[in-house]
């Protein structure tokens, strides 16, 4: 009896059966998105399970970690591209844990600065150390050959999206 496994048919996996009807950059966005996507949730499962944390505030985490005088939400907002709601949220459930400081800005008195507090640096400082190990883990079987190649590759990719996007006539 031939055991069968619960892995989902991923969209790239979907368009190997019929490859006639797809161009070859189809397959490479799907293929991009499928190892993104899989990646991705992995990262949000070991965040949650070691963590007990979200992805979204592990990334709000991580900026402030980079931004030790603080940041506005405005601010946040556009590194992370989200909406400023969003980070409102996220920042007042990190506030409410004690892992973030907020105060009003000095220049604008509309704007609040949010930062780590010193736990919320322990904290995310040990969620990184993890995540970085994670991620070596994720890419053990590529070789410091082929990760200099995908870079190198997925570099003039990026490129070529923004050319691509810049010609656009709406924007």
């Amino acid at each position: 009896m031939q055991e069968s496994t619960n892995i989902p048919l991923d969209a790239e996996t979907k368009v190997t059966e019929r490859p006639a009807d797809h161009e070859s950059e189809l397959r490479l966005w799907l293929r991009l998105l499928t190892c993104t996507t899989l990646i991705e949730g992995e990262v949000r499962r070991r965040l949650r399970q070691e963590f007990d944390v979200t992805l979204p505030r592990f990334d709000l985490m991580a900026q402030l970690d980079k931004a030790p005088g603080g940041m506005t939400l405005g601010e946040l907002s556009q590194r992370m591209m989200v909406s400023n709601g969003n980070v409102t949220g996220l920042s007042e459930r990190l506030v409410a844990l004690g892992l973030l400081d907020r105060r009003q800005s000095r220049s604008d008195r509309r704007a609040q600065l949010v930062s780590l507090t010193p736990e919320g640096r322990r904290v995310f400082r040990a969620m990184a150390r993890a995540h970085e190990g994670w991620i070596a883990e994720i890419f053990s079987q590529l070789s410091p050959a082929d990760i200099d190649a995908l870079m190198r590759l997925l570099a003039r990719t990026k490129a070529s999206a923004r050319e691509a996007i810049a010609e656009e006539p709406s924007r």
